[in-house]
């Protein structure tokens, strides 16, 4: 999983609005502070479906260096994990609490999925929101 640093900007009476350095083309935005990464994570899934080829992630400093005129209007930086989908499923064995996986069961059986469908859906939902 890599980490691509995009630019957030917001003016008066707009949304925050998202761009990536490192991605031509790559914007998302959010009404919410806390819609920023989701809608970003979105932004970029959406991106590399289309992309020819893998562009690795500049550093932070690189980063900070292109966006120096952003940052001196009042934007900042966040960080957004891309998780690269393969498209290939992988047969994995946990072990949890029973009480733990009869909710999960309940939970996953309400959202009409599969177990291995909500594990993975909390677990995105987890990684994005950890470094918001």
């Amino acid at each position: 999983m890599n980490y691509y640093y995009a630019v957030v900007h917001k003016d008066a009476d707009s949304a925050f609005g998202v761009h990536f350095p490192d991605l031509p083309g790559c914007f998302s935005a959010a009404d919410e502070v806390e819609a920023l990464v989701p809608n970003a994570c979105e932004a970029l899934e959406l991106w590399f479906e289309d992309a020819e080829e893998a562009i690795p992630p500049r550093s932070l400093e690189a980063i900070r260096l292109i966006a120096g005129e952003d940052l001196a209007a009042g934007a900042f930086l966040i960080a957004v994990p891309h998780i690269r989908r393969t498209g290939r499923q992988v047969r994995a064995n946990i072990s949890m609490d029973h009480g733990m996986l009869e909710a999960i069961d309940r939970a996953a059986a309400d959202r009409r999925l599969t177990r291995s469908a909500f594990l993975a859906d909390a677990a995105r939902n987890e990684i994005e929101q950890r470094r918001a």
